[in-house]
């Protein structure tokens, strides 16, 4: 009987450690497969939650597991290879321990039921470590850091660095002459105290030989100098932003139950949802009304083979680019290749390893939906680009549109629409240079996404133009908000080589149904938005008011 799926990395660490002991207790390859597929499972979940410290420790303990998987008759395992298994796995659960923030017990809340569950709370302190005559930059990045809700602590070069929880990031500035061989000694050090702890090296010359010497050492991101202003923080508040990903979806197609129930339980073990179905010809059915993300396909099956479902499923459109992995006890080589020659994405042999079932599942299902996403958003900054944007907005206004929309979570119908465009863009990237004026939109987005809902819509419609629709908010409630983001962003430094600047954005508002249709709604904000940069920018003008002074003058 399979165990309840574990949630949280609590849940997930009880798994490893039950496994673990099981194995110490009785010695059997299954129990060893049982908890390398733990480590592999933690990994993953570490890996979504954005702790890559973390999953750098768990994926040392999984490749030196996976190095010692062997066959059935190599277990139980020597006393070496289980004293070397064990003090890695020590590692990790001390690593693990040190990254979560201490919190004194009097300090603990119950948290409301109504609230959303939180899985693991990440540490937002970052260390600036400078050498002499960084501290005007460390400063700048510092000063951005805490504003987008980072503690951050400045240390000196080759200084004792604090005790107690260990900080989400380490960012080292180095002299402008680059890293000694102490300098090496030091960032091997801070590796050492904080395994958990994404460390970056700022100003790294392009050439791979001191990149891979700071590899070595234990840097995890090496930013060379061009770049380092426009990427740290970019890459720093990629490490705590939270990604709701919908779950992926594998549709089995195998006629032997007792393959389906392993390959499902494998799966399951990952978080990965699946649906099987024994006979092949009613894949189309099942495809249109599932929409996996990945196809396993058993190679021998009634009827016909996985090789001709796949030649069908390419010639359809819908499905021409949709991964599909086969399955077979066959080891001819040329059988496997002429399958993948005919449309195949991968091909694995029964009996199959768990693990390398569910890596080879995650990868190709990633890369798929990594695929659909590029063609949704904009690459800068991760929102929705100009013809995503443009068709979401499409389908809110149908949806307030349509008959009940009024009863929906008390909203009367109503849908406002903001354009917002940063003021004197043009002359930021002249004066500043184009990361800079990168780093500057990216900037927004963040504000964007931190101060406004999950529901709500956010787009880059092009340069340094945004589009965003709140659903459910009235023309005055929306001024009210995005005149907050303004402020806020207004007050927020930019941090460059000579240290930091600030730029800020002009807003138009526009609501249905005051304008019916989306096209109108747009234009009706662009054209507010164009009101506020002749009063004089860093303003929010609603449409209506925007008309009638246009209409008056």
């Amino acid at each position: 009987m399979t165990a309840a799926l574990p949630h949280s990395i609590d849940d997930r660490l009880h798994v490893l450690k039950t496994r673990w002991a099981n194995y110490l207790a009785e010695g059997r390859f299954e129990h060893f497969i049982e908890f390398t597929v733990a480590v592999n499972s933690l990994a993953e979940h570490l890996n979504r939650m954005r702790l890559p410290g973390l999953v750098r420790v768990c994926e040392g303990l999984e490749n030196a597991a996976l190095a010692r998987l062997g066959q059935d008759d190599s277990h139980p395992l020597g006393e070496q290879d289980t004293t070397a298994l064990q003090r890695q796995l020590d590692t990790l659960l001390g690593a693990v321990a040190s990254a979560k923030p201490h919190v004194p017990d009097r300090e603990r809340r119950v948290e409301s039921p109504a609230a959303p569950e939180i899985d693991w709370i990440k540490p937002r302190t970052v260390w600036l470590i400078s050498a002499p005559g960084q501290q005007e930059l460390v400063q700048a990045l510092g000063h951005q850091l805490r504003y987008f809700g980072f503690q951050t602590m400045e240390l000196p070069w080759g200084g004792v660095h604090p005790e107690g929880d260990r900080p989400l990031a380490v960012l080292f500035v180095p002299a402008p002459d680059g890293l000694q061989p102490a300098g090496l000694q030091f960032v091997t050090d801070i590796r050492a105290s904080c395994p958990a702890s994404q460390l970056f090296y700022l100003g790294v010359a392009s050439a791979i030989e001191p990149i891979v010497e700071l590899m070595r050492a234990g840097i995890d991101v090496a930013i060379p100098a061009e770049e380092q202003h426009a990427r740290v923080l970019d890459r720093i508040l990629d490490l705590v932003q939270n990604i709701e990903q919908e779950k992926y979806r594998v549709l089995v197609v195998e006629d032997s139950r007792v393959a389906v129930a392993l390959i499902q339980r494998t799966l399951a073990e990952h978080g990965i949802d699946s649906h099987a179905i024994r006979d092949p010809g009613t894949l189309f059915d099942v495809l249109e009304s599932y929409r996996p993300d990945l196809v396993l396909m058993d190679m021998f099956m009634p009827r016909f083979n996985g090789v001709e479902a796949t030649r069908v499923l390419r010639q359809m459109s819908a499905y021409s680019t949709l991964p599909i992995v086969y399955l077979s006890g066959a080891t001819d080589v040329g059988m496997q290749v002429e399958a993948l020659r005919l449309g195949g994405d991968q091909f694995l042999t029964k009996p199959f390893n768990p693990v390398l079932l569910a890596a080879v599942v995650k990868t190709k299902i990633e890369r798929f939906r990594e695929t659909q996403r590029s063609t949704r958003l904009d690459g800068l900054t991760g929102l929705l680009n100009h013809t995503a944007a443009k068709s979401r907005l499409a389908g809110l206004v149908q949806q307030f549109g349509s008959p009940g929309a009024s009863t929906e979570a008390g909203t009367q119908g109503a849908l406002t629409v903001a354009m917002i465009d940063i003021d004197h863009f043009k002359a930021i990237n002249d004066t500043y240079g184009h990361p800079v004026g990168d780093q500057v939109i990216r900037a927004l987005a963040w504000l964007l996404k931190g101060r406004l809902r999950a529901s709500d819509l956010i787009g880059r419609y092009g340069g340094e133009e945004f589009l965003i629709a709140l659903p459910g908010v009235s023309l005055e409630q929306a001024v009210t908000v995005i005149d907050r983001i303004r402020a806020d962003f207004a007050a927020l430094p930019h941090a460059h080589p000579g240290g930091a600047l600030r730029a800020t954005f002009s807003a138009g508002v526009a609501t249905f149904p005051m304008f019916d249709a989306a096209a109108s709604l747009t234009e009706a904000a662009d054209g507010a938005l164009l009101h506020a940069k002749r009063l004089g920018r860093n303003r929010v003008e609603a449409a209506a008011l925007a008309a009638h002074l246009h209409s008056v003058a």
